[in-house]
């Protein structure tokens, strides 16, 4: 009795420093989709069209993607908590910023550094919980980045909702000195304060305590996350042994005979880009419009945009209890062929959408197989590439260049993502049965690629890896 007591203590203890360090996650869901509660605000504040507003919405991405670039490096030189701590105070000072900007491009500005900060802690977060996370269940807790995504994706949406309640229905109303809209932006404090508070308390990644010469404290961080029953001599030889003759990763490490870079690079490049391009942020960014074009009225396209994030959270569940069962693979197949199936159903019952006088209908049985379409689309995409591909990219690059690779990676994430958000809204207008289909086909392109080039990881050592 008294060793299960132990283990599950010893368990409980690395859910939460795991659970502290997916905050980053966290802050990255609760900034994408609390923008969108703020869009209409934004311009009739500011008296701006659809171009700036645009432009205002997706920068936060490209400043994303310079974060993921960087922090690779930032967590090899600083570490992973302090990179993490770094990542907070800057969210933390952006969401003033953007609560109280005196003029468009101030916000724009200010989105750009909370994307920054954002990136950066898409890149440590899951290489955190990879270096911190027993094997047997590496993939549960990786799964912990998408869960705090969508979770901060709902959490948004509820504060919102809150928040122009409050301010009687109107983001533009004022709510004390400020408007709801500026309140939306401004709350993004709290989460940033309680990431800062969460890193610094939880211990340095072993891994990372090796590689700066610190045995002793490793040993200690080792015991706390694998448990007293670990020979901790012969983990501490295995990590040495594959650290002593390395240094700290650059993208020069990363170079390969493959288009320039080494061929495992690629591989999560790809994963990455792949996430993205069957279009799962359209649901998000794009929803309440994506509805209104065919025929839904406003308060309806809200009330699916939030069921939407529901069935997000339930699939991520559905992956976390699968990832460390059934492997890597067969749930990014499995998800790949529902995407795939889903999005081509939805692009048909778009297609029967009708223009009468001034609005648009989808008749039926086209409109409600169009909304099941969209909902079954965001269920596979949840239960597997929105927490795979982050479980992958933290475990299965070489210890040698992990941060290095995973902030390439993650970066292409985030442009990825730019380049999907930037073009919805043209696309659709042009023909959105057309967009559909070709997110169809990237679904299948990712069923392809999975299994010509991406290797099961389940189950392995970090030092394993190769």
């Amino acid at each position: 009795m008294a060793t299960n007591h132990t283990q599950h203590e010893h368990l409980g203890h690395v859910v939460f420093i795991t659970a502290a360090a997916a905050m980053g996650g966290f802050l990255f869901g609760y900034d994408s989709a609390v923008i969108n509660g703020a869009v209409v605000g934004i311009q009739k504040y500011f008296r701006v069209g659809p171009v700036e507003t645009g432009f205002v919405v997706a920068i936060a991405l490209l400043g994303s993607a310079v974060g993921a670039w960087a922090g690779g490096g930032l967590a090899d030189r600083l570490g992973r908590t302090r990179t993490m701590q770094v990542a907070a105070l800057l969210f933390a000072i952006s969401s003033i910023g953007q609560m109280l900007p005196f003029s468009v491009w101030a916000l724009a500005f200010w989105r750009v550094v909370a994307g920054f900060a954002i990136g950066m802690a898409s890149v440590i977060s899951p290489a955190y919980i990879a270096e911190v996370a027993p094997p047997a269940y590496r993939g549960r807790l990786g799964s912990f980045q998408q869960l705090a995504i969508v979770l901060g994706i709902a959490v948004s949406q509820l504060v919102n909702y809150l928040i122009v309640q409050l301010a009687g229905g109107n983001v533009n109303n004022p709510l004390g000195a400020l408007q709801a809209w500026q309140w939306m932006l401004g709350a993004c404090f709290v989460p940033a304060v309680l990431y800062l508070v969460f890193a610094l308390t939880i211990p340095e990644s072993p891994r990372y305590l090796i590689m700066s010469g610190r045995t002793r404290r490793a040993r200690e961080v080792l015991a706390e996350v694998e448990g007293e029953d670990v020979d901790l001599d012969t983990r501490i030889a295995e990590i040495q042994h594959v650290l002593r003759t390395q240094r700290v990763p650059t993208m020069r490490d990363l170079r390969g005979p493959a288009f320039g870079l080494l061929p495992i690079v690629w591989i999560g490049i790809t994963l990455s880009v792949f996430q993205q391009f069957v279009g799962i942020n359209v649901i998000f960014y794009y929803s309440s419009v994506l509805w209104q074009s065919v025929g839904i009225n406003q308060a309806d396209s809200l009330l699916i945009s939030f069921s939407s994030s529901i069935i997000n959270i339930v699939g991520t569940f559905i992956a976390i209890s699968l990832v460390d069962k059934i492997g890597r693979r067969p749930l990014l197949l499995i998800g790949s062929a529902g995407m795939a199936v889903a999005l081509a159903t939805a692009s048909w019952a778009f297609s029967a959408a009708r223009v009468v006088g001034k609005s648009v209908t989808l008749p039926d049985p086209q409109g409600p197989i169009a909304l099941v379409a969209a909902n079954v689309f965001v269920l596979f995409f949840a239960l597997s590439w929105g927490v795979v591909v982050w479980v992958l990219l933290g475990e299965m690059f070489p210890n040698r260049i992990r941060a290095a690779a995973l902030g390439v990676a993650a970066g292409a994430q985030w442009i990825a993502n730019w380049a999907i958000t930037v073009s919805f809204p043209a696309l659709a207008q042009w023909n959105l049965p057309a967009t559909y289909a070709m997110y169809a086909v990237f679904a299948l392109l990712s069923f392809l690629f999975v299994i010509k080039w991406v290797r099961e990881t389940k189950g392995r050592k970090l030092e394993d890896m190769g």
